[in-house]
């Protein structure tokens, strides 16, 4: 059991924890006050607090208030001594819920619904409106380089794919896709589609242009015996270039060779921009109807995945990590209120009309933000719990 959870937590906390800290460093470097930076959700466990010469320090449990109930509080203090430190008042903490973090800065109207800000110069608002965007974007900043330093040393590390020369060899078979459905395999080596002689992925692209959804023969080789199989490609839409293509749902085998560094960063970026256009693909595909909300998952469809690719070793589990970055990053960045995009809209609306909405306007678009977040919440987490349960 702990085996399965600790991975999940491991990815989720990482991804989360490194957005966040983008926020607090991009605080840090423009003067903006940061309040809490705190690893996980909900009640404390322990804190460190900044002070002049030196740090406190407090220990939280249960324990019984002054009104003699049981509540949760700090059962231990002591302070840390550390002369001529000028102390930013910043509570570092470890909270219970294991679930990423958070970070909270002076004069910003945020998910915590805090209209405190009085304008002054530590304050966010008081930043110029370039300095607010770039502490807003920085923790989307902080997961594309995430995702793009994995990518480059796991390519580094393993070696880059380079599809096998001379033969279009099947790689993976995508599962109830139209090759899978035929009894096409891996190993197997496509030859021919009606006509046209396959020698490559790109043969066949060109052989299925226009086939969506049309009887076709395809024409393979396996274990030196040779099929003929009436297949319809399925339409998909490409991440990349957003095109609608027909496919038959398999790849080109691949065989892994040495990479230079430069090879590496040049693969990292890519596999970064394509980590990326999958997210496009799936809003694109829930626009359209192609897949359903039902389809969401959210963090316990992560910790299942989480689980499953640490037992497979860590190139496999680094991978899923930078993927979900990718993944916190775009989402982060729409312009939906209570996310970084709907703050950096807000503010640029501000910029264009050369005066910041009124407390009150915000505060509800805040909430209005608040409302459509917690129902996606709810659905994914739905989704999760029935398939947890079979459902």
């Amino acid at each position: 059991m702990i085996s399965s959870i600790l991975p999940a937590l491991l990815l989720i906390g990482a991804v989360v924890f490194i957005h966040e800290l983008g926020h607090y460093l991009a605080a840090r470097s423009i003067g903006v006050k940061v309040e809490k930076f705190s690893v996980c959700f909900g009640p404390r466990i322990f804190a460190f607090t900044s002070v002049k010469d030196g740090w406190d320090f407090k220990l939280f449990f249960y324990r019984k208030n002054e009104e003699g109930k049981i509540a949760w509080g700090p059962i231990f203090s002591k302070f840390f001594s550390q002369s001529g430190r000028k102390g930013s008042k910043t509570e570092y903490c470890l909270s219970l819920i294991p679930l990423g973090g958070y970070v909270k800065v002076a004069g910003m109207l945020d998910e915590s619904l805090d209209t405190k800000i009085s304008n002054k110069s530590y304050e966010l608002m008081s930043k110029s409106r370039p300095k607010q965007v770039w502490f807003m974007s920085a923790g989307v900043i902080m997961n594309a380089i995430l995702a793009f330093v994995i990518f480059t040393g796991l390519t580094l590390q393993n070696g880059k794919p380079v599809p096998v020369e001379g033969a279009m060899i099947v790689g993976d078979v995508m599962e109830d896709y139209p090759a899978s459905l035929a009894g096409i395999q891996k190993d197997d080596q496509i030859i021919a589609i009606e006509n046209f002689e396959i020698n490559s992925i790109q043969d066949m692209q060109n052989a299925l242009k226009g086939k969506m959804d049309q009887p076709i023969t395809v024409t393979y080789i396996r274990e030196s015996e040779t099929f003929n199989k009436v297949v319809r490609p399925k339409s998909h839409i490409d991440p990349q270039s957003g095109e609608t293509k027909a496919i038959l749902g398999i790849s080109q085998a691949v065989e892994i060779v040495p990479a230079s560094l430069y090879e590496s960063i040049q693969t990292g970026y890519e596999r970064t921009v394509f980590g990326f256009s999958l997210v496009t693909l799936s809003i694109k595909m829930l626009a359209s109807g192609e897949a359903s909300l039902k389809e969401l998952g959210g963090p316990l469809m992560i910790g299942g995945l989480a689980a499953e690719t640490a037992k497979q070793g860590w190139s496999p589990y680094l991978s899923l990590m930078a993927l979900i970055s990718c993944n916190l990053a775009f989402l982060n960045i729409l312009p939906i209120p209570g996310l970084d995009g709907g703050h950096i809209f807000i503010t640029t609306i501000e910029g264009i009309i050369r005066r910041p909405l009124s407390l009150k306007l915000r505060m509800a678009i805040q909430q209005f933000g608040m409302v459509l977040l917690l129902m996606l919440m709810a659905t994914v987490m739905i989704n999760d719990i029935g398939r947890l349960f079979g459902g």
